[in-house]
C-alpha cells in the first residue's frame, strides 16, 4: 500500500541514529535539537521530498548544523530496545515514576509534560484532517502550492503511479481496477491542465525586472498549483510533521481507532508503535480495556447518530448551475445580538473591583460614543502589526457561520483549530467549482475539467453502492463542495480573517473569508469590530505569493551573510 524509500547502508546506518525507522512511513524523531526539528518540518511543507531524504540531502553533511559530530557521538546501540545502555535504564526510571504518579494520583496533567515529533507520510487527504482535528498540537502538512502532482512514486511492489493512496477497502474489492483507472485518468488531467496554466500565468503576470528568477518561479508555480489543485482527488497523499504531547498523541489515536475507514485504524497502529519508541509510558491506555472502551464510546455514537440521519434524510437536488455564490456560500446564522453591551462590561472588568452584572449595568447606562471610546481603547492602536490582537475579552462575542465551499477552502481554514468547526461528509451531491481562468486557456481545458468531474462522480457513487458514504470520499476531488460549521469568537476572527484575507492567500478562502467580515459588520452590525479588522485585505492580486516568495529570498540571503 506504501512506497517504500531505498537508501543506501551509510545512509542506514545515519538514520538510526535519528529515526525510529528507515521503512515505515510513520516515523518519530529522535537524538536531535529542537530546533533542526522544527527547521525539518518547516522544510517539509514545500517539497515532494520526504522527511528522511530531506535530512540526508539538505541537513546531515552542513556543518554549520554539527549533526555528524552529534551522529559520532550516538552509538546505534542507544537506539536498540534490547541493549541496557544508561540512556535505556533513564528512561525505564522514568517510566517507573510516571506510572506512579500517574496510578497513584491519577493525574493526566503529567501527560502534558512529555511530546514527540512524529513525521506521517503518504497520508490521505481524508485521514490528514482526522490527524489535525485534535486542538492542541501542532501541525504541518505538505501544501498543494508548492509542488506538482504530477511526478509519481513507487508503490511497494516498486510499480510508479501517481501520488494517490488506494484504501484497503477498495483495494480488496471488485472496483480495485476502476478505481486505479479513473485516478490515473484524473491525475493525467491535473498534468496536462497544470502545464497549460504555467505559461497562461507567465504571459499574464510577467515578470518585472525587479522579480527575482527564484521569487517570480515560485509565485508562478504557486498560482498555477492553486489553481489546478480542484482536480486533486481526497485520496491524494500528504506529508505531515505533528509534535504533540503524550496526552493529545492519546486522544488522538483513541478517536483514530474509532474511525469508520480502515486508513485511519492501520495508521493509528503504526503511530502507536513508533511513538512507544520515544513516550511509552503516556500511551499505555491506548490499547488496554480503558482506551478501547473509549473507541467503543466514539463508534456508538456515531452509529447511533448516522442511523436517526439516515431515517431523517431527504435526497440532494441541488447542482452546481443552482449554486450561488452570493447567498449559499456563507451564512451568518448566530451572533450576539448585545455584543457592544457585553464586550464594554468585559473590556472593564480586568480594571474594575465591580460584579459582572453592575458593569453590565453601567455599558447599557452609558451613551453610543462612551461605549465606542470604551471599545476603541480597548482595541488599542494597532497601525504597527496585524499581529498586535486585542485581549481577552473579545472572547465573549460568538459568530457562527454555515459555509458551503470546495474542499480545498476547507482544509486551509480547518487549521485554525481553536474555532468550533464541524464538517459533513465529503459527497459530489453540492456541485463544485470551476476556476475563470480555465476559460482564458482553452475550451478543451474546460470540457476536461467537467468531464473529469462528472467521471470522479460516477466513480463515487459505485464506490458507496459497493462499500459506503466513508470509503467514497476518496473519489471526490478538491473542487466539489462540503459543508462545514464555524463558531468562533470575535478574537479568534481577528486572527483568522486577517490572516485569510491576507495577499499571499489563495483566492477562493480569501473570498470566503471577505464575506465573513461583511456579514460581521452588515448582518450582525458590529461596526466598530468589524472597523478594528483594519489588516483585512480585500484588494485583487495577481501573483499573491510574489512579495513573501522575496521575504524568503531576502531572508535566506541575510542568514547565508551571517552565517546561520
Amino acid at each position: 500500500m506504501y512506497a517504500q524509500e531505498s537508501f543506501t547502508d551509510s545512509e542506514l546506518a545515519v538514520l538510526s541514529r535519528f529515526f525510529t525507522n528507515a521503512d515505515q512511513p510513520v516515523f518519530a524523531l529522535i537524538n536531535l535539537p529542537e530546533i533542526v526539528k522544527g527547521a525539518l518540518f518547516a522544510r517539509y511543507s514545500r517539497t515532494h521530498k520526504s522527511l528522511r531524504r530531506i535530512f540526508l540531502d539538505e541537513f546531515y553533511k552542513q556543518p554549520e548544523i554539527g549533526l555528524q559530530t552529534l551522529a559520532e557521538q550516538i552509538s546505534p546501540s542507544e537506539n536498540d530496545s534490547d541493549a541496557e545502555s544508561p540512556s535505556t535504564a533513564a528512561i525505564q526510571r522514568a517510566e517507573r515514576l510516571y506510572d506512579r504518579v500517574f496510578i497513584q494520583y491519577g493525574d493526566d496533567s503529567v501527560a502534558q509534560l512529555g511530546g514527540a515529533h512524529l513525521a506521517c507520510e503518504q497520508a490521505s487527504a481524508l485521514l490528514a484532517k482526522v490527524i489535525e482535528r485534535g486542538r492542541i498540537a501542532a501541525y504541518l502538512e505538505q501544501s498543494t502550492r508548492y509542488i506538482y502532482y504530477d511526478r509519481k512514486i513507487a508503490d511497494s511492489a516498486g510499480a510508479e503511479r501517481y501520488r494517490y493512496t488506494i484504501p484497503p477497502e477498495i483495494a480488496q474489492g471488485p472496483l480495485a481496477d476502476a478505481y486505479r483507472s479513473a485516478m490515473d485518468d484524473l491525475f493525467d488531467t491535473y498534468s496536462h491542465i497544470v502545464s497549460k496554466l504555467k505559461p497562461y500565468f507567465e504571459k499574464r503576470f510577467p515578470k518585472a525586472s525587479k522579480d527575482s528568477e527564484g521569487a517570480y518561479a515560485r509565485a508562478i508555480r504557486a498560482r498555477a498549483c492553486d489553481t489546478a489543485r480542484g482536480l486533486l482527488p481526497a485520496a491524494t497523499i500528504s506529508n505531515i510533521g505533528v509534535f504533540a504531547t503524550g496526552q493529545a498523541y492519546e486522544a488522538m489515536l483513541i478517536r483514530m481507532n474509532a474511525h469508520p475507514l480502515q486508513e485511519a485504524r492501520d495508521y493509528a497502529d503504526m503511530m502507536l508503535t513508533e511513538l512507544r519508541k520515544v513516550i511509552p509510558g503516556f500511551l499505555k491506555r491506548v490499547d488496554s480495556d480503558h482506551g478501547k472502551a473509549w473507541s467503543k464510546y466514539f463508534s456508538d455514537i456515531r452509529n447511533n447518530m448516522n442511523d436517526i440521519a439516515n431515517e431523517m434524510d431527504k435526497p440532494l437536488t441541488r447542482t452546481d448551475k443552482q449554486f450561488d455564490y452570493g447567498n449559499d456560500e456563507v451564512k451568518l446564522v448566530d451572533w450576539d445580538r448585545d455584543a457592544e453591551i457585553n464586550l464594554v462590561a468585559t473590556a472593564l472588568y480586568p480594571y474594575m473591583n465591580l460584579s459582572e452584572e453592575e458593569l453590565l449595568a453601567q455599558a447599557e447606562n452609558m451613551t453610543d460614543q462612551d461605549r465606542a471610546e470604551v471599545l476603541i481603547s480597548y482595541i488599542g492602536d494597532r497601525g504597527y502589526n496585524r499581529r498586535h490582537k486585542p485581549g481577552r475579552g473579545m472572547e465573549r462575542i460568538d459568530y457562527r457561520f454555515d459555509v458551503l465551499s470546495d474542499f480545498g477552502s476547507f482544509r486551509d481554514l480547518q487549521r485554525h483549530r481553536m474555532m468550533t468547526i464541524e464538517w459533513q461528509q465529503l459527497t459530489p451531491y453540492h456541485g463544485y467549482a470551476t476556476p475563470d481562468e480555465l476559460q482564458d486557456i482553452g475550451s478543451d481545458a474546460v470540457t476536461q475539467w467537467h468531464d473529469a468531474m462528472s467521471k470522479m462522480h460516477e466513480l463515487y457513487d459505485g464506490l458507496k453502492a459497493q462499500h459506503n458514504v466513508d470509503v467514497a470520499q476518496y473519489a471526490v476531488p478538491f473542487a466539489y463542495r462540503i459543508r462545514y460549521a464555524i463558531q468562533m469568537n470575535a478574537r479568534q476572527a481577528f486572527h483568522m480573517l486577517e490572516l485569510r484575507t491576507a495577499e499571499q492567500g489563495h483566492s477562493d478562502y480569501r473570498r470566503i473569508c471577505l464575506k465573513m467580515h461583511e456579514l460581521i459588520r452588515d448582518k450582525a452590525g458590529h461596526q466598530l469590530i468589524a472597523d478594528a479588522m483594519e489588516y483585512i485585505d480585500s484588494k485583487d492580486y495577481g501573483l499573491g505569493r510574489l512579495k513573501a516568495e522575496h521575504r524568503q529570498i531576502d531572508g535566506e540571503q541575510t542568514s547565508f551573510d551571517l552565517g546561520l
